[in-house]
């Protein structure tokens, strides 16, 4: 079984394997306490799996437990509330953002707290591709033919909620080319997958670990992936900003995986969570634990990581409003 499946298979089964590494960098003034890892969805996803990998690694780099809590909820936001409301563990609560926190803002406009000011933002951690997906049945070989097709005819494509980051990019795409598209939802990817494996639905924008084995085996073409380069995994496989045609020249977004906290976190602790990530994601568990989701490690922190998410929430907003989906 190649490493990219098998990660796909463990975040399906909601299990991680757990890591020991011998390393010491905590501030002499934090953490005092344990540091709680707020998870804004329910265990066993790609979210999950990536916060319990990267708390274990914390662990030692810090010198203190790190409890994973899962708070899921309305696309991210009730985890991501919590947090915002602050509190006495605030000082050593931290929170895995992705795409639900800028898209979850984009889609209800009148949450209770603000995904920019509320929040300190520290290491972008990951960032995992999307695929452009159709079923080996499909007549499409290219993405500028299914973008001909999808003018004249209603094409379906599935994606795993509103607000995850495959529906989205869905919509994106829609929005970009003028395509005809019918959002189908299902209740997570594990039940979006057969759909489109049977032909029930045209396209898929799903996460690279989802439907790698598939495009591997032969049951599903990959026609583009959503990153800015092509994935390494997928060398033959062009980004649809390389293809360009139809503002596709515009497409670039990735499942993205953070970690924040509230912004009355102390300096020490940003500091220490910083000297901390920077040995987690340069050790070979974290790369190799990278590379089995077909992922990069995250090149942005601190105001970088900031504006990334204003950009974000920027660009969401406009295909929220667009596609009709603001609650």
């Amino acid at each position: 079984m190649n490493k990219l499946l098998s990660t796909a298979c463990l975040a399906l089964g909601g299990t991680a394997v757990f890591l020991s590494v011998g390393v010491t960098t905590a501030s002499a003034d934090w953490p005092t306490k344990d540091v709680h890892l707020v998870v804004p969805y329910a265990p066993g996803g790609t979210t999950d799996v990536l916060s319990r990998r990267v708390a274990d690694l914390l662990q030692d780099a810090l010198g203190a437990n790190v409890i994973v809590e899962n708070r899921p909820g309305a696309g991210s936001t009730v985890g991501t509330g919590r947090l915002a409301r602050g509190g006495r563990d605030a000082d050593h609560t931290l929170l895995m953002a992705s795409p639900g926190h800028t898209i979850g803002a984009a889609i209800y406009p009148d949450l209770p707290y603000d995904p920019v000011e509320d929040f300190v933002f520290i290491q972008n951690v990951i960032d995992i591709p999307n695929v452009m997906v159709v079923p080996t049945s499909s007549p499409y070989q290219s993405v500028e033919e299914f973008i001909e097709a999808a003018r004249e005819e209603n094409m379906a494509f599935s994606h795993s909620g509103v607000g995850s980051s495959i529906h989205m990019s869905g919509e994106l795409f829609k929005t970009l080319t003028g395509s005809n598209m019918t959002a189908v939802p299902f209740a997570g990817s594990g039940a979006a997958l057969p759909a489109l494996l049977g032909g029930d639905v045209d396209v898929s924008f799903e996460n690279m670990p989802t439907v790698y084995s598939h495009i591997q085996s032969g049951d599903l073409r990959a026609l583009a992936v959503t990153s800015q380069e092509r994935s390494p995994y997928l060398p033959d496989v062009p980004t649809l900003s390389e293809i360009g045609v139809d503002n596709l020249d515009q497409f670039v977004t990735t499942a993205w995986f953070g970690l924040i906290a509230h912004n009355s976190f102390p300096e020490e602790g940003y500091d220490a969570m910083q000297a901390a990530l920077d040995e987690v994601m340069e050790r070979e568990e974290f790369l190799d634990f990278a590379e089995q989701l077909g992922a990069e490690p995250g090149q942005v922190e601190g105001e970088a990581f900031k504006q990334f998410v204003i950009d974000d929430l920027a660009r969401w907003q406009e295909v929220a409003e667009q596609a009709g989906i603001r609650q």
